[in-house]
């Protein structure tokens, strides 16, 4: 062949173009310095069953602006040198012109069951950012600016908010503040089950009876739970006699009917109730009654107490010796002593805290509160301010009662007719037997 195109030279060759070969064998023939263009049929080769799907519609990738691209049918048998048409929705034609590779086809072509996984998932999953409806709090949601506040107290501080038309609003005045910060601190909650507070002394006519009724009712009228002052005197208490409101039955009466105590309401039919919610049980005070209120009666009672009340105050009466002390003591979770403002009551009151550290309470004593009341009118004989820094020594807190003639007239009291003062001093006490009883719990 090499020899006809040397005879024939130019007019025997078009354009350099060779004749089409056979389908079995081809010959080449390339003269110097010529160019020639061939056709070259190469066989289909089959592609695997993962790379491509026969006979199904192929999908083509989604368009540059996230729009589903067409759906053209798979061509049954597709060559490499065809130039390959890619068609979008916007009817742009994109032509190949060089042989794709295997790589560039399966990028491109994906058959359509490999699209959808079904698989189970939960709504967190899908939704990453999903919020709970415990997220919808008041101070995420409410504008200030619309969130009324309450009214103000104090006199000119209400008067500026009346005049302006509720919309100029100081807020409390600095009383109310601390009157409320110790509301907060009385209100603290009790972890655990019922707390046991015996009020001693061993002299009478010290205000013992009166401490353990202020006591009560600061507690009662600040907190939501339930309190009760139990008259433990083994002779005759007046506990009862300083609320006003009496049911007519005593301790006795809930002895003899412990085992029909079912719920409260058993409780409530035996008990009397002040205006502050305070409750208070009776000792007895029949003179024909012989049968003095003994240590078991103490527990019955207290067993019962337990379980309907928060806080129990017992009023142990006058002494510490007598039988009901021992189990008034063994269920004690703070203490609170009472001295008056005499050398003698002074004493005896310290007295009472040596004897309570001899025999295994020395523990109570360092957390113990002694209340110097002021039983009687005009200045104190002795110095108070000598007597607190004694007492601040041997215990966790002191707190002083004023006098108030109030209490003084050996009435009923009513907690909302006393002294500023008296309400004040009450409700110190108060919060101040919470904190240890919150102590106590928490070592």
């Amino acid at each position: 062949m090499a020899n006809e195109a040397g005879d024939n030279g130019a007019d025997e060759v078009d354009n350099g173009v060779l004749p089409e070969a056979g389908a079995d064998t081809t010959g080449i023939g390339i003269v110097a310095g010529g160019t020639a263009q061939v056709d070259v049929a190469l066989p289909v080769v089959a592609p695997d069953d993962d790379d491509l799907v026969e006979d199904d519609d192929v999908v083509l990738d989604e368009a540059d602006d996230g729009a589903p691209s067409r759906v053209i049918p798979a061509p049954a048998e597709r060559s490499l040198p065809a130039a390959a048409e890619r068609v979008d929705t916007r009817g742009a034609v994109a032509a190949a012109v060089a042989p794709e590779s295997d790589t560039d086809r399966h990028e491109r072509v994906r058959p359509r069951t490999s699209e959808i996984t079904l698989q189970s998932r939960r709504l967190g999953d899908f939704e990453a950012d999903r919020e709970s409806a415990d997220l919808l709090t008041p101070d995420r949601l409410l504008d200030p600016a619309h969130v009324l506040r309450a009214e103000p107290e104090g006199a000119w501080r209400h008067l500026v908010y009346t005049l302006s038309g509720r919309r100029l609003n100081l807020g409390d005045s600095r009383r109310a503040r601390e009157r409320k910060a110790l509301d907060a601190r009385i209100a603290a909650p009790l972890p655990g089950g019922a707390r046991f507070v015996p009020v001693l002394s061993r002299k009478g006519g010290v205000g013992k009876t009166t401490v353990t009724t202020l006591l009560g009712m600061a507690l009662a009228d600040a907190r939501e739970d339930r309190i009760i002052a139990v008259d433990a005197n083994p002779d005759r208490g007046t506990l009862a006699e300083r609320i006003g409101r009496t049911s007519g039955k005593t301790v006795r009466d809930l002895v003899r009917a412990r085992a029909d105590v079912q719920g409260f309401n058993d409780i409530s039919e035996i008990v009397g109730r002040d205006q502050t919610r305070l409750d208070v049980l009776a000792s007895d005070a029949d003179p024909h009654v012989s049968e003095a209120f003994s240590d078991d009666d103490y527990r019955d009672v207290a067993e019962i107490a337990a379980h309907f009340y928060s806080v129990v105050l017992t009023d142990t009466g006058t002494g510490i010796v007598h039988s009901v002390m021992d189990a008034t003591l063994e269920r004690a979770d703070t203490l609170v002593i009472v001295a008056g403002l005499s050398i003698d009551e002074a004493r005896l009151a310290s007295e009472t805290l040596t004897w309570l550290e001899s025999n295994g309470y020395a523990e109570r004593v360092r957390g113990a509160v002694v209340v110097l009341n002021t039983a009687r009118p005009g200045a104190p004989l002795v110095r108070a301010d000598e007597l607190e820094a004694h007492f601040r020594s041997r215990v966790r807190q002191v707190v002083r009662m004023p006098y108030d003639p109030h209490i003084a007239s050996g009435s009923a009291i009513a907690f909302r007719d006393l002294q500023s003062e008296t309400r004040e001093a009450a409700r110190r006490l108060a919060a101040t037997v919470v904190e240890g009883l919150r102590a106590q719990a928490a070592a």
